[in-house]
């Protein structure tokens, strides 16, 4: 059973906390990642009054960045973004459209979203419209709708697949063939 251990952070680390906080992590994580790393050391009363200064300073920009961001999520209302993609006869992308697809096109569109914060729940594979969140914090959420576009016009070919091929024609004409000989065969048989 792992065991948890209480560090103090050196840096800010996005959702484990900010400089000169207390954390209780797993005991691998610790081991393997923060203290080789030098994120983190063991507390103790000095290095946490040491701290202070740095801690304060995280905590304003920790403001400022929820503040920016929180303007991001009231400018990403109603927003819809249109994007261009090749496809077969129906409608299905030969590739998909990744999160890196949608934050380049909301940062074209003036809009500060970076990968990590667009959460597709699975890849889009088909034209149409799609929602799609965008997701900074656990309480800062916005959603957009993308629209993916084909790259070429799809009518002309769901026109054609509603005409019968000749495939499709010849077994008609067959049974067609089949019930007048069924109709003569009664006739000269009287």
């Amino acid at each position: 059973m792992s065991k948890n251990t209480e560090l103090l952070l050196l840096n800010s680390i996005e959702n484990l906390g900010i400089v000169g906080d207390v954390v209780k992590v797993k005991t691998g994580y610790a081991r393997n990642f923060l203290l080789p790393q030098g994120l983190a050391e063991v507390p103790t009363p000095s290095k946490i009054e040491s701290l202070k200064e740095a801690r304060a300073a995280a905590q304003a920009e920790m403001n400022a960045l929820r503040s920016a961001r929180l303007q991001i999520v009231d400018q990403l209302t109603d927003v819809t973004i249109t994007l261009t993609r090749s496809c077969n006869d129906q409608g299905s992308l030969y590739g998909s459209v990744t999160p890196r697809d949608i934050a380049d096109a909301l940062h074209e569109a003036g809009h500060g979203v970076t990968p990590e914060y667009v959460r597709l729940a699975h890849p889009i594979r088909h034209i149409g419209s799609h929602p799609v969140p965008i997701q900074f914090d656990k309480d800062l959420k916005a959603e957009v709708t993308l629209v993916v576009n084909p790259d070429r016009e799809l009518e002309a070919l769901m026109e054609d697949k509603d005409k019968p091929t000749e495939a499709e024609e010849t077994p008609a004409d067959d049974n067609n063939e089949v019930e007048t000989k069924q109709e003569e065969e009664p006739a000269t048989a009287s």
